[in-house]
């Protein structure tokens, strides 16, 4: 048996990060410097997001709550661009994802 959050970390987490990455960098100009340091990783993590080669291995697991997690990737991304979310409110909004998440399961 794993905890949820582990399984958010290995599987959310990364999905999570990709998405808000793309967003970021395709609707709101962001570089992917800027975009690892508003997420707390690297550059080629970034990369990797953009070209799908990372992030979406357990897509399939979340597949059926894609609208609610491209919603709240959406406008976290929008908070992050716009300046009104800092690190922390990004790791209250995975939390928050996360828990909605759990109670449509």
């Amino acid at each position: 048996m794993r905890p949820p959050c582990e399984t958010t970390a290995r599987y959310l987490l990364p999905i999570f990060r990709a998405l808000i990455a793309k967003e970021l960098i395709e609707r709101y100009n962001f570089t992917q410097v800027e975009v690892a340091e508003k997420l707390g990783t690297t550059q080629a993590a970034v990369s990797q997001y953009i070209q799908s080669k990372r992030g979406y291995g357990g897509i399939n697991r979340f597949e059926e709550s894609m609208e609610i997690i491209r919603s709240v990737t959406s406008r976290i991304a929008r908070g992050i661009a716009e300046g009104s979310m800092d690190s922390e409110d990004v790791t209250t909004g995975l939390c928050n994802l996360c828990k909605a998440l759990r109670g449509e399961r």
